[in-house]
């Protein structure tokens, strides 16, 4: 599957983000600092409040490090790593709870720890987002589709193959729970079907103007003439005009006579010679490509070799709604944009060889 091309962020876009990044890490320090100054007025002794925030703020200052760093180079954090990002700011809450001397203190304790988780993950975010602005890849929600889809086809083969029908019915019904939480949270997968949908709109749309201001064609050098009208051709014999019918000579008899006195069975009837239809095979050789084969991603050149084979495989020529009726239901695959995009490459070169 192809990405699209990477985005490069604007200097005034690195300077709001960077003007964004500092208050997070400002206040996440602030939380570390609020905090060893409440261990302090307890214990009365640095080395231990230097202990608690080095356990809750410093290593979840580690982990939101981590997380950035990863995020940045385009991978998924791992469970324990967002894991961590909560607990160990809630273990610090809850030290900070239990030593406070009062209860008004106890509130204040708990929540001077979280202002580093919410830095931590407001970091983490950022940097997810600038990642996917960029690269048009989002890691985070790839990862949680793939364990969705991971699930939901072991759970499709259970229902399906399961000897214990107890437990087909368990995961017929975690199947369609699961099925709910597909492409849940992706962006990109909205913006492809979004895409997609546009395409099959745009195709729609061109086939029925198509449709509406196609002209009629007739093939090159045959010329068709209307029949004259009776009261025409009675004019004309009306006027003296003896050029209708034209006069049979003594020359014209005698080779009549000749043809009349030969036998039946002396005359060898002349069949039309039967030219076989043009193989898909055959197309794709002379078109140098390898034959194109139902389900398989097509190149261009192999994409207008099917289209060839289809439009020319009844009389007269398929157009193109037909042509692409027939390239569904014979398997292949290629996009609306791609089809019609070759489509119009065939006109052009049997224009070219008209």
């Amino acid at each position: 599957m192809k990405h699209p091309p990477e985005k490069s962020l604007s200097w005034g876009q690195t300077l709001v983000l960077g003007a964004t990044a500092l208050p997070m890490v400002g206040f996440g320090g602030l939380g570390a600092w609020g905090t060893y100054s409440n261990i302090t007025s307890v214990f009365h002794r640095s080395a231990t409040a230097l202990g608690v925030v080095a356990a809750g703020e410093g290593a979840t200052l580690v982990l939101a490090l981590t997380l950035v760093g990863l995020t940045m180079l385009g991978q998924s954090s791992p469970a324990a790593v967002r894991f961590g990002l909560w607990t160990l700011p809630a273990v610090a809450s809850l030290t900070g709870a239990a030593v406070a001397p009062t209860g008004t203190e106890s509130v204040v304790f708990a929540f001077t720890p979280m202002a580093m988780c919410v830095a931590a993950e407001g970091m983490g975010l950022l940097a997810r987002r600038i990642v996917v602005y960029r690269t048009g890849v989002d890691t985070e929600a790839q990862r949680r589709n793939a364990a969705v889809m991971q699930r939901l086809a072991y759970h499709r083969a259970r229902a399906a193959n399961h000897p214990d029908e107890g437990a087909r019915k368990d995961s017929e019904l975690k199947s369609w729970k699961l099925a709910k939480k597909v492409g849940a949270g992706d962006a990109l997968l909205g913006a492809h079907l979004v895409h997609v949908q546009r395409e099959r709109m745009t195709a729609g749309a061109d086939a029925a103007l198509v449709g509406m201001f196609a002209l009629p064609v007739t093939a090159p050098g045959t010329g068709v003439t209307a029949a004259p009208e009776p009261a025409a051709v009675e004019a004309a014999s009306d006027e003296g005009v003896t050029g209708v019918t034209p006069a049979v000579t003594e020359e014209d008899t005698q080779v009549t006579a000749e043809f009349e006195t030969v036998p039946a069975g002396a005359v060898t009837p002349v069949t039309p010679p039967v030219t076989p239809p043009v193989t898909l095979e055959e197309i794709a050789a002379v078109a140098g490509v390898a034959t194109p084969q139902p389900g398989e991603p097509l190149t261009d050149e192999q994409l207008i070799v099917v289209l060839r084979h289809l439009r020319y495989s009844d009389d007269p020529p398929l157009s193109y709604r037909q042509a692409v009726t027939a390239f569904r239901e014979g398997g292949f695959v290629g996009g609306e944009q791609r089809v019609r995009k070759a489509w119009g490459s065939l006109m052009s070169h049997e224009e070219s060889e008209a």
